[in-house]
């Protein structure tokens, strides 16, 4: 297909102000490899603009460093904590924002679609989706922390359809 390019580096995030989980693939026709994965941090006894600040720094070096084609951002899906709702919209803007200024393309999925997309089932728990991770990038073990591996599952779901 024109314009569609064979090689491509797709970082997924999981957006949150404690932990931002992050998952760099690289698809190379229709295999899928694993380029880095992990989580990054803030401490809760900072404050919260300090704290997406440091979100920003954290995903302009990984950006820098491995250069996607594409960003893949989990959506918002469903919060019984409105706190907790604020603060993940807050982590997916700064995330959202980031990838705007390195002009990337984005695209974004629900839990739902992500799910579907790793195991083909909506009800998936997640060490489901972790095991498929694992099978799917041929990784040795299941990637850690949860929030990398929810980004590796929210890349892999993007590749997909990249």
């Amino acid at each position: 297909m024109p314009g569609i390019k064979k090689t491509s580096i797709i970082l997924g995030i999981d957006p949150g102000i404690a932990d931002m989980g992050y998952g760099v693939i690289q698809r190379c026709g229709p295999q899928l490899s694993a380029l880095a994965y992990g989580s990054l941090k803030t401490s809760s006894k900072t404050a919260e603009a300090e704290r997406l600040s440091q979100l920003k720094a954290g995903l302009d070096e990984i950006i820098k460093k491995y250069r996607p084609d594409c960003v893949v951002i989990e959506k918002l899906f469903f919060c019984n904590n409105a706190k907790t709702a604020i603060a993940v919209g807050q982590a997916r803007g700064v995330a959202m924002l980031c990838a705007g200024e390195h002009c990337l393309l984005i695209k974004e999925y629900t839990p739902l679609q992500v799910k579907v997309a790793i195991t083909g089932y909506g009800q998936a728990d997640k060490k489901q989706i972790q095991q498929m991770i694992k099978i799917v990038l041929k990784l040795k073990e299941i990637p850690r922390p949860d929030d990398a591996a929810d980004a590796l599952a929210i890349a892999v779901c993007g590749a997909n359809t990249f």
